[in-house]
């Protein structure tokens, strides 16, 4: 991805991904554009073959687990597009601030656009093991614990924590079993 030194090797192995918007503002402080990044996740999922074991989105930046044949290429597209959707929402509502905000501190390489809501790559961890994968995803679900925001992984609404206790979520993911 970009100018990351993490790269997706292994495409049959999972991987723990992170992302984060630009000058880390909390666009998703803003339900609907986290339903653009939990619909593109589902996108993902059902029309992308990329399996998510696991995410949570935070005011500024989210991580999932997330295993796939071309995740780099699948990924960067879905940030790209996920991208124009906030944007869209963002003049929709009259967010200038914002607005303002990635586009002047948008990096002086991306010449062709005029705003830049990711930071760039997704700086994806190889998780070589199984017990690798629960420690991800438990570090996943315990982040709104350690941001301060929760007291229990299922009350942070925009996480697969809901999911892992047998309980509805808002997306679906693939429970891992390991």
């Amino acid at each position: 991805m970009g100018r990351s030194r993490y790269k997706f090797y292994e495409e049959q192995d999972p991987y723990f991904i992170t992302s984060t918007i630009l000058e880390e503002l909390p666009l998703f402080s803003k339900p609907q554009i986290t339903q653009i990044l939990l619909d593109q996740l589902v996108f993902l999922q059902q029309q992308r073959g990329v399996t998510l074991y696991g995410y949570v989105i935070m005011g500024n930046h989210f991580h999932a687990v997330v295993q796939g044949q071309e995740l780099s290429m699948k990924l960067r597209l879905a940030k790209s597009f996920t991208a124009r959707q906030m944007l869209e929402v963002l003049v929709r509502n009259g967010h200038s601030r914002w607005l303002q905000k990635l586009k002047w501190n948008k990096r002086s390489h991306k010449i062709y656009r005029t705003y830049q809501v990711w930071e760039e790559g997704l700086h994806p961890k190889h998780l070589t093991s199984m017990d690798m994968v629960c420690q991800k995803i438990e570090y996943i679900h315990f982040n709104p614990i350690n941001a301060g925001f929760v007291d229990a992984p299922v009350d942070w609404r925009y996480s697969s924590a809901r999911n892992y206790m047998k309980l509805k979520g808002l997306i679906p993911v693939t429970l891992f079993n390991g």
